[in-house]
């Protein structure tokens, strides 16, 4: 039986990380680290996920913006409230929350953010750091993982990992932690042939393609780590992953439920990211 990679317990730890690193801050500068969240339309989703933020933010000792903007919002309004957060001193992270209208462009918009306040590590000049090894900000979910995995002592040095799921946000991100973290990776997606086979080989696999209970028992390997990234509903309208958790449990060395997995982390790895903006600018 698997032992559960406790998502909330490890996202505790890191938010009480932080709100010691902003007291510090204060102390020390006078500056406390400012997160501004941009929401347009009314996403039930995405209201919930920054209503959750705000709350964290106040928690931790971060001052927060919400900024909601009517569905007809448009481009050119969007892009001027983005530019007149990049030049506020008090704000040092910024969220756009997505999905954004259909009749505004989100790579524009992502990418009008100022890489020095992109603390969701979307922006191209912060995937290139990414890349190369030298990151400024990490996408949340993916930094929150490997924080997940240090947290419990897991090693991933030499160890064989599987990615299922090519995502900007997620797949191709953690593939890159991994890889400089001395894994060997692997990147599977939808057209993968024979993807069982691939699965099979992983001592670490992560889920994050985004069907319910998509990784079944037989696609694993006996002791294998299984980080389940999938948010899902199924036919009864239950939240559950990508991993077949019940089956998969009684193989897996760790494994992460959904919810209370890896979910709780991204919010934590966003303040974190807020307070690594602020103490860059000091």
């Amino acid at each position: 039986m698997a032992q559960i990679i406790d998502g909330k317990e490890v996202s505790q730890y890191i938010r009480g990380e932080v709100a010691k690193g902003v007291s510090q801050l204060l102390d020390s500068s006078g500056i406390t680290p400012g997160l501004a969240a941009v929401l347009v339309g009314e996403d039930p989703a995405s209201e919930i996920y920054v209503r959750n933020k705000r709350k964290a933010c106040t928690e931790a000792g971060i001052y927060s913006e919400e900024h909601k903007l009517p569905a007809e919002t448009t481009e050119e309004e969007l892009l001027a409230l983005v530019q007149k957060l990049n030049q506020d001193p008090n704000i040092h992270g910024i969220l756009v929350q997505l999905p954004l209208p259909d009749h505004i462009n989100e790579t524009k918009v992502l990418r009008a953010v100022s890489p020095d306040k992109d603390v969701d590590g979307f922006h191209p000049f912060n995937v290139g750091l990414l890349v190369e090894g030298n990151p400024r900000f990490l996408s949340c979910t993916p930094h929150g993982i490997i924080k997940m995995l240090e947290y419990y002592d897991i090693d991933i040095k030499g160890k064989e990992a599987v990615v299922v799921g090519r995502s900007n946000i997620v797949g191709k991100p953690i593939a890159m932690l991994l890889l400089h973290r001395h894994a060997t990776v692997t990147v599977c997606h939808s057209r993968t042939r024979d993807l069982g086979e691939v699965t099979r080989r992983a001592d670490i696999l992560v889920a994050a393609i985004g069907r319910a209970n998509f990784i079944t028992e037989d696609m694993v390997k006996e002791g294998a780590v299984v980080i389940d990234v999938g948010i899902n509903r199924n036919e009864e309208g239950k939240l559950t992953g990508d991993v077949d958790f019940a089956n998969v449990e009684n193989k897996a060395s760790y494994i992460t439920p959904v919810p209370g997995g890896v979910g709780p982390m991204t919010i934590s790895m966003l303040l974190w990211n807020t307070l690594e903006s602020a103490k860059a600018g000091v």
